[in-house]
């Protein structure tokens, strides 16, 4: 992406980092404090974390800071969490109603913030008589019990929303970590391409189309016929960029609590690459992860796209794209899903052109959200046939995924005939291409040789044969493939 398209992407992101942190007034946790017997702690005023300056931490892990990631750091006090003080209260207190007991390091570990920056809090709590000391831990910890007041504090609390785990990341530093993060800031060469994709057989001009529409930072469309390796490209895009990224477990956004990692979808790395550095300066409310790769296909709805929130427990989930930040989202067999082409074009066609998203929370609030990933859609289908032109507008790069050349095909048999282990003969692979493609009149397909490889391996096993390629094994493939599949061509 061109110099002026970023600086327009930020400025376009300015408007939420310069929103100050949520204030007492917008904060349902100090609601909910005030109607229980007891009354809140004292009202803490927060900073405001777009003006006010980073402390220096050179004790950083050099190991990361030499690379020029973005790298989470551990909060020294409260204000620094973006967290404000009942909603602290409510995790802690939540916390000791489900677990009965606890210390103070343990309380630490399991919300994942430093002992210090929550031994205050502790004392405050017990000076209002909502925790009480049950014995010690250590010179220098207690074991802390609620005690009755302290109960039916957490009770109201946890009628609000169930969450106790990891203490949550604010909207404003969530939005900072995209910004540092932005795909928009990747720019693979050539070089970065063929890395990705070793291993596959890709014209080098589809390479260059490909790594165009990287660069740019805009969606693309993938298009071509079933079988030629579409899926496989848009998943091996993400790994010319930048091998990791820093993601919060969960955001708080005015009291509500959003998951975002996503154990299912985000791979987890090694927060040093295994080098054995210090990570105590490094905030353990964030997790090292994989860029991103989110694939959808006929599966998705509208639903998927929106916070949804479960009833039961008051727990938000992020919606796909805000899960695929920072990397590439993935719709496959485009045109296929159960909702419509054209509704879920109209509810994406802003977002591809501003960059960003708008989400409404469970509380009737709407927010603004980084809308920062690749998006890429596959499809089978002529993009025509499935949008308008004012759509098309906004995906710059249609990328035709061909049949493969003779040439390709041979190379891909070849490749994967070692991978499995399959003896084969030249003469038997121009006899597969003669006999049933050039005079069959079928299309060449990159999967093809694939496909008809393991059924050649599972005609050998089940007839106990020596594991190579004969007439005979490639006769009984084909029949069995292309019986009904794929029509020769007219």
């Amino acid at each position: 992406m061109s110099t002026t398209a970023y600086d327009s992407f930020r400025e376009k992101l300015a408007d939420l980092l310069s929103r100050p942190p949520v204030e007492d007034g917008d904060d349902p946790w100090l609601a909910v404090a005030q109607r229980a017997p007891g009354g809140p702690l004292p009202p803490v005023a927060l900073k405001d974390a777009a003006t006010a300056p980073c402390p220096a931490q050179p004790d950083i892990p050099a190991t990361l800071a030499q690379r020029g990631e973005f790298v989470p750091r551990a909060p020294l006090t409260i204000e620094e969490t973006g967290l404000s003080r009942s909603e602290m209260e409510a995790l802690l207190l939540k916390l000791l109603l489900n677990y009965g007991a606890l210390s103070g390091r343990d309380i630490a570990q399991h919300i994942n913030l430093p002992y210090g920056l929550i031994e205050g809090l502790l004392r405050q709590l017990k000076e209002s008589l909502l925790v009480v000391y049950k014995g010690f831990r250590s010179l220098t910890d207690y074991m802390y019990e609620l005690t009755e007041l302290g109960n039916d504090r957490a009770r109201r609390f946890a009628q609000r929303c169930t969450y106790f785990g990891t203490a949550p990341v604010s909207l404003h530093h969530y939005v900072e970590s995209v910004i540092a993060q932005s795909v928009t800031k990747q720019h693979p060469r050539l070089r970065d391409l063929r890395k990705a994709f070793a291993g596959l057989v890709i014209d080098e001009s589809l390479l260059c189309q490909i790594g165009q529409a990287i660069n740019s930072g805009l969606g693309i469309f993938l298009h071509g016929a079933p079988g030629n390796g579409k899926t496989t490209i848009a998943e091996r895009i993400v790994q010319a960029f930048g091998e990791s990224i820093w993601m919060p477990r969960a955001i708080s956004i005015y009291g509500e609590t959003v998951r975002l990692f996503d154990p299912s979808s985000h791979v987890r790395l090694p927060a040093l690459d295994e080098s054995g550095e210090d990570t105590s300066r490094i905030d353990q409310r964030w997790v090292r992860v994989r860029r991103p790769t989110i694939v959808v296909g006929g599966e998705l709805t509208m639903e998927n796209l929106e916070i949804t929130t479960n009833s039961a427990t008051g727990i938000s989930e992020a919606p796909l794209q805000m899960k695929a930040n920072c990397g590439t989202l993935l719709i496959d067999d485009f045109g296929r899903q159960r909702v419509s082409a054209a509704e879920l074009l109209n509810r994406w066609i802003m977002p591809l052109e501003k960059r960003y998203d708008f989400l409404n929370l469970a509380n009737g609030r709407k927010i603004q959200v980084p809308f920062d990933q690749l998006i890429i859609f596959s499809t089978n289908l002529e993009p025509r046939q499935l949008v308008d032109e004012a759509f098309l507008r906004r995906i710059p790069y249609k990328i035709d995924v061909a049949d493969p050349t003779e040439a390709e095909f041979r190379q891909v048999f070849r490749d994967r005939a070692v991978e499995l282990g399959i003896a084969y003969q030249e003469p038997l692979l121009d006899y597969l291409i003669e006999k049933h493609y050039r005079s069959a009149g079928r299309a060449l397909r990159f999967c093809h040789a694939r496909d008809l490889l393991h059924q050649v391996c599972t005609y050998c096993d089940f007839l106990e044969q020596p594991l190579e390629v004969t007439r005979q094994s490639i006769d009984s493939a084909v029949k069995n493939y292309f019986a009904v599949m794929i029509a020769p061509k007219p």
